[in-house]
């Protein structure tokens, strides 16, 4: 008998893990605080992206003033024109969840930046086919948008993949 066959599976509902014990204090911004997220990353190769951007939501909801600066391949995140067969069509289901997340915190009230550098340089995408409500930045910015954060002591999250 293999070892795999002793072990009995799960059943749909059945509870694997113990969600109710947090370890940390739930926290909650203190008037004036910011947070920072910086996001040089691929989208759509891998969930880092979406895990950064739900992320971002999270701190959003926990009353920081959010800043969610896209740069490097990561601009491409932030596509309007994105969709199968249409602009806005989902081609299959969480096709469109990174425009979905940006689009909630834009609504929730982020601000969000994309670099015209790694937009135009890179990738040939003008900064018309950003979604309404992200700003366009130049790419000097990127050091200064951190630095500005630090002087603020901002909390900031910075990831970067390949």
């Amino acid at each position: 008998m293999a070892k795999s066959e002793s072990i009995q599976r799960p059943a749909v509902g059945d509870e694997l893990f113990d969600t109710s014990e947090k370890l940390f204090p739930d926290v909650k911004a203190n008037e004036g605080e910011s947070a920072y997220t910086f996001m040089h990353t691929v989208p759509y190769e891998g969930s880092v992206g979406l895990v950064n951007l739900m992320t971002t939501t999270r701190v959003q909801r926990k009353g920081f003033r959010t800043h969610l600066v896209l740069y490097g391949p990561a601009v491409l995140m932030a596509s309007a024109s994105r969709g199968f067969p249409k602009v806005g069509d989902e081609a299959f289901p969480g096709h469109m969840a990174i425009n979905r997340q940006l689009q909630t915190l834009i609504d929730e009230g982020a601000t969000i930046y994309a670099c015209r550098f790694a937009a135009g340089a890179l990738y040939g995408f003008p900064e018309n086919l950003f979604m309404e409500g992200i700003t366009p930045f130049h790419p000097l910015d990127v050091l200064d948008c951190a630095l500005t954060a630090w002087r603020d002591k901002a909390f900031q999250l910075n990831t970067w993949t390949l």
